[in-house]
């Protein structure tokens, strides 16, 4: 099976997304994405094997987007974001000297700058890890939002010299969580405002006003 690109115009975009639940009916009318699978171990496995089996049949995209949920307990709940700059916030070498958030022996600042975006679309910084962040933590995390993916999967774009796009609207954070469905319960508006943005970025593609 191949795997879905997109073309629009003269660029050619690969979409991923970490859950079929964040696949909702705007979506799907737009796009078919890799779906990565939740954290940042699953997003840079797929990612990169993903990004590896387009290169190894000499296709590898002009733009990756990843797109899907996040918590934010300082940004407007339901509203959609693209990322600035992304963190790492379970690395902590810090016993061994190494500033917090910084991979020992790794030439990378604790925050990568994403270098392209969507005009239109308010900007924020993130912060990636493999846990569900309570809503009285995040008064710790130095970022306005949080997710499971977008590090990882940078870092696999990095790797294949391509750029990112990271989309994220705010599933849950403003509350404490409940369960399951305090993730869920509002996953059908920020797919119809996830599909704006992607409208957006293929309007800009098109008419070549998209920097990236």
């Amino acid at each position: 099976m191949s795997v879905p690109v997109l073309q629009i115009g003269r660029k050619r975009i690969l979409f991923l997304m970490a859950a079929e639940a964040e696949y909702g009916p705007a979506l799907r009318a737009r796009f078919t994405p890799v779906i990565t699978g939740v954290g940042p171990v699953e997003g840079a496995v797929i990612a990169t094997a993903t990004l590896a089996r387009l290169q190894s049949e000499g296709g590898l995209p002009d733009l990756v987007v990843l797109l899907g949920s996040a918590g934010s307990a300082r940004l407007e709940h339901c509203g959609v974001y693209q990322a600035t700059t992304v963190a790492y916030r379970d690395m902590d070498a810090s016993p061994l000297g190494f500033p917090k958030g910084v991979t020992p022996f790794l030439d990378l600042p604790a925050r990568l700058d994403l270098s392209c975006y969507i005009k239109g679309v308010p900007v924020a910084t993130l912060s990636t890890g493999g846990n569900i962040v309570p809503h009285d933590l995040y008064a710790s995390i130095a970022e306005d939002m949080v997710d499971m993916e977008t590090y990882a999967v940078l870092r696999a774009c990095q790797t294949f010299g391509l750029a990112l796009v990271a989309l994220r609207g705010i599933s849950d954070g403003t509350e404490p969580l409940e369960g399951l469905q305090s993730w869920t319960e509002y996953l059908h508006v920020i797919d119809e405002r996830l599909a704006d943005a992607v409208d957006l970025l293929i309007a800009q593609v098109q008419d070549g006003t998209f920097q990236g």
